[in-house]
């Protein structure tokens, strides 16, 4: 039997806590979701809450990765990313929590610490359970603030902060990078799955005929790379504002609305963009689902607590990858 991770209570809290809120928190609650960092909601005695993003080993459950910020795919996790996306994020208009108080030297923890602000109208994944006719505000918000991203353009291509850094990324393309991380995706998940290692020389080859009828491009654009309705909340006013934003990068926007068709299903209509390269959209459709595939398995190697919903997500992506094989019913 895996041991439970010892998480964060409220005597760890107390001192981030002070120094952002002024006061140490009433109660402590470690919110459920998070696989890369830990989110806990600091409760005042004054009614006031905010959250505490915490990036420490014990958070992560994904163990040991490759942190290379050359690599647009590389684990999205940190204090750094969190600041950069933010700051570009707040100065193109685009909601997100605001930010009250980063712990750059990590002071007030044995780790790296933000606290931001508490948007307590929920998640528009569950507003779009609940009241889907109120949904429509936010999701017409949110197509805006997509606009606003998609104008947003680099010459180069890769995490935001790397672009910001001028440094430059791993390999030649958007599409070259995606199309080598799907056919290893396929090596990962062939090891576990007997359809995948059945279908391998059928997948890869699908893979490469889908990268070579891609024309080349000269300009990336902003993305958040992620972005489903659990990763949107809704303020009071109706605004959206993205969480999860480490990953935010520049990159060909069809790679985001393939994510996004994917999560927000029928209600995608209100954010469907024109002008996608449909080809582009043909590759990064079925490179999307082999990383879902490959990604819940790796995570389910470790001690990843939610292991059902895991288990749903690759099990339902495998078999939307086998669906798009040539040929399949």
């Amino acid at each position: 039997m895996t041991t439970a991770r010892a998480h964060l209570t409220r005597d760890d809290l107390a001192p981030l806590a002070r120094e952002a809120l002024g006061r140490a928190p009433a109660t402590v609650t470690r919110l459920r979701g998070g696989s890369k960092k830990g989110v806990y909601r600091l409760a005042l005695d004054n009614g006031r809450t905010a959250i505490a993003y915490v990036w420490s080993p014990e958070e992560d459950y994904w163990g040991p990765v490759d942190a290379d910020i050359r690599d647009p795919f590389s684990h999205a996790s940190g204090l750094g990313l969190f600041l950069s996306a933010h700051d570009l994020l707040t100065e193109l208009g685009v909601r997100t929590p605001r930010l009250l108080f980063a712990d750059e030297e990590a002071e007030h923890l044995p780790a790296y610490a933000a606290v931001v602000e508490d948007v307590r109208g929920g998640s528009l994944e569950m507003m779009l359970r609940s009241d889907p006719g109120a949904a429509r505000v936010p999701l017409a918000r949110l197509a805006g603030s997509l606009g606003v991203l998609r104008e947003c353009m680099s010459a180069g291509y890769g995490k935001a902060a790397l672009v910001a850094e001028g440094g430059k990324p791993r390999g030649n393309s958007c599409e070259q990078v995606v199309a080598d991380r799907a056919v290893h995706d396929i090596a990962q998940v062939a090891e576990r799955d007997p359809r995948v290692r059945e279908a391998r020389d059928a997948l890869t080859e699908r893979v490469h005929e889908l990268f070579d009828a891609v024309e080349p491009r000269e300009h990336a654009s902003l993305v958040h790379g992620e972005l489903g309705p659990d990763h949107v909340l809704v303020t009071a006013e109706g605004d959206p504002a993205l969480i999860d934003i480490e990953g935010l990068m520049y990159f060909d926007a069809e790679w985001e609305h393939v994510f996004l068709k994917l999560r927000f299903g029928p209600a995608y209509d209100l954010l469907r963009a024109a002008d996608l390269d449909e080809d582009r959209m043909e590759l990064y459709r079925l490179a999307m689902h082999l990383n879902l595939v490959a990604g819940p398995l790796r995570l389910l190697d470790g001690d990843f607590p939610e292991r059902e919903p895991m288990q749903e997500i690759a099990e339902s992506n495998l078999r939307r990858v086998l669906s798009l094989l040539p040929g399949a019913s």
